[in-house]
């Protein structure tokens, strides 16, 4: 499996393409972190039983030539409705692949992998 997507006649590193959906999604108001990808979840899984997440934090592939579908995997905290939560990461992260690539979002899966309770 390539590192590369080939979309709208150009080359994009999925690496790239992971850094702008995950700072798109990470200014969401609600969302703690994409899973996987900060440092204490690493911490935690070091010191603890707590297994490393397997899949990939942002996923995605290119759909129709020109269009790129996009999975996102985040840690959310606790009191933030799944549903309007996931809209908002959908509307940030297709506003800001727009913006920084300019390629068509063809679908955006956001996917609530952990559950993050605040500190009383």
């Amino acid at each position: 499996m390539s590192n590369e997507l080939r979309i709208a006649g150009m080359g994009v590193s999925k690496s790239v393409v992971s850094t702008i959906v995950s700072a798109a999604a990470e200014k969401v108001e609600g969302v703690a972190s994409v899973y996987g990808k900060d440092i204490a979840s690493g911490i935690i899984a070091m010191l603890t039983s707590k297994p490393q997440p397997t899949a990939s934090a942002v996923e995605c592939s290119v759909v129709d030539g020109d269009a790129i579908a996009i999975t996102v995997r985040l840690v959310v905290f606790f009191g933030y409705p799944f549903t309007k939560l996931a809209e908002e990461v959908r509307a940030a992260v297709a506003e800001a692949v727009d913006a920084q690539i300019g390629v068509r979002v063809a679908s955006i899966d956001v996917c609530i992998d952990e559950l993050v309770f605040p500190k009383e």
